[in-house]
């Protein structure tokens, strides 16, 4: 087992699964030159019918993954920035998300709608917004938000097997982060949370790159004698209920933290569900960490400013021992 970074670790899960199914094809804009490195090389290997560039049509783009998923193809849909998402959003929602229902599972809709997500590296509210809540409401699709390379590795591999269609978001912060991942063949299944670190006086439940957040806060919490349970979910839609609410029977405590707006946000959706089915085991109000509802600013301090901070968790956590 070697160390790899993030960016590698989508690049090998690409590599493997187009090699492992003919089915599998790359689709998007750049994405022979490999603008992003996740899939820089593909190319060279796979040719011109597997590794396809396309206009700058989001709309285009997708609607063309849908119809190849449609019919027979796995088709990974690589549209860089998940603000460039909304441009495709008819496909998703009107489309992709539908078309099982809508013909009786006649059909499948294997297709993955491949991004970056989120904040941290300066490039202005045109590429830097979360988007995963809109499209945790459309039925039939699922989201995934991982955090390291080893879950990125494993969890892609699972949505391209995944006969449902799927939007997985790399965080934008996330493409240098290293950590161990086998040489060997492994998968993780979508919709099973990961414990990042284990505590019995509050539950932190987050994704993406508000894991690391989350861990920096719970160090700092840990000086003080309070020891925070981070669960890591990685899989947004579905996500793990089983996990947290089993966590918070433990802790009576919880704090949401994620890399979103506070209005109908991921943690908005884990906060009600807790208060709603973990009501007796709480001895404190559940709290949300979010991101402030402006636009993303350019400025680094103020990005910085705007999204959830360390200290910010931390005050949270403090709110609920009061």
């Amino acid at each position: 087992m070697s160390k790899k970074t993030y960016i590698a670790a989508i690049q090998e899960a690409l590599r493997e699964e187009m090699r492992r199914d003919q089915s599998v094809m790359l689709i998007g804009e750049d994405v022979r030159l490999g603008v992003f490195a996740g899939t820089r090389n593909l190319h060279q290997e796979f040719g011109d019918e597997r590794v396809i560039d396309t206009p700058i049509s989001e709309l285009g783009v997708a609607g063309a993954g849908v119809g190849a998923a449609a019919t027979g193809l796995r088709p990974v849909v690589d549209l860089m920035f998940g603000t460039f998402l909304y441009l495709a959003f008819d496909q998703i929602a009107n489309q992709a998300g539908a078309m099982r229902y809508m013909f009786g599972g006649q059909t499948t809709l294997p297709v993955v709608f491949m991004t970056q997500n989120g904040a941290g590296s300066s490039a202005g509210h045109h590429h830097s917004q979360s988007v995963h809540q809109f499209f945790m409401n459309i039925p039939l699709v699922k989201v995934v938000l991982p955090s390291t390379p080893y879950d990125v590795k494993g969890l892609l591999k699972s949505a391209i097997r995944d006969d449902n269609p799927v939007i997985f978001l790399n965080s934008l912060a996330l493409g240098g982060k290293r950590s161990e991942v086998p040489d060997e063949e492994y998968t993780i299944p979508l919709g099973v949370a990961d414990v990042k670190r284990a505590g019995d006086h509050v539950t932190i439940c987050t994704a993406g790159a508000m894991v690391y957040k989350s861990l920096e806060a719970a160090q700092t919490l840990a000086g003080e004698g309070i020891e925070c349970e981070v669960i890591d979910l990685r899989t947004l839609k579905p996500w793990d209920e089983a996990r947290v609410l089993e966590s918070v029977a433990r802790t009576g405590r919880f704090v949401a933290v994620d890399e979103a707006y506070p209005t109908c946000s991921a943690a908005s959706e884990w906060a009600a569900t807790v208060a709603e089915k973990a009501f007796s085991d709480l001895t404190a109000p559940v709290q949300r960490v979010t991101t402030k509802p402006v636009p993303m600013p350019f400025s680094p301090r103020l990005e910085r400013a705007v999204i959830p901070s360390a200290d910010e968790i931390v005050a949270a956590v403090k709110r609920t021992m009061a």
